[in-house]
């Protein structure tokens, strides 16, 4: 039996016309399957609210998707900046793709040293950023193979590369 893990799908922006649909920022290779109608999806807020997809449709570079309940342009307004959960397999799909559940949590070692943890995966255009919390604050660090050369999720940890400027500003010592 594969174990199911939550996944960011997307982020809702703003209302689109009068009928309720709203744009959607999509953090999913499957779209089509996630937002296709009568998918439910799990709101980002703690109280566990869903909304179940009525229909959904490209528009140029938008996914545009009504949610039952949402049939105006104002109801739709309310949804904005909700993050869209959906859970799938955890399973690997490829031998450098990885769940974000499968990495928040993993501890961040440079050199041996443990330099904090993930917190959270942040989704850019260009590429992935781990978000790691140290003990100087949060930092981004690219989720690149020439930065972050080793993931090890059964061992608990990512291995970054020893790079000046990565965790400490450029020109202090490391």
């Amino acid at each position: 039996m594969a174990t199911l893990v939550d996944v960011i799908v997307g982020t809702v922006g703003r209302a689109h016309g009068l009928r309720g649909e709203v744009t959607v920022r999509v953090h999913t290779d499957y779209a089509g399957e996630r937002f296709a109608p009568g998918a439910v999806l799990r709101c980002g807020s703690a109280d566990g609210a869903t909304l179940e997809v009525v229909a959904s449709r490209r528009q140029g570079e938008y996914l545009l998707v009504a949610f039952r309940g949402f049939a105006d342009r104002s109801r739709a307004e309310t949804l904005r900046g909700t993050e869209l959960w959906a859970s799938v397999e955890a399973e690997q799909t490829d031998t450098d793709e990885f769940h974000d559940a499968a990495l928040v949590g993993l501890e961040v070692r440079r050199g041996g040293a443990v330099m904090g943890r993930i917190v959270s995966i942040t989704h850019n255009p260009a590429q992935d950023l781990l978000v790691v919390d140290t003990a100087g604050g949060e930092r981004l660090v690219p989720f690149v193979t020439a930065l972050v050369p080793v993931v090890d999720v059964p061992g608990g940890f990512v291995e970054v590369a020893d790079l000046a400027g990565l965790f400490e500003p450029v020109g202090e010592d490391v």
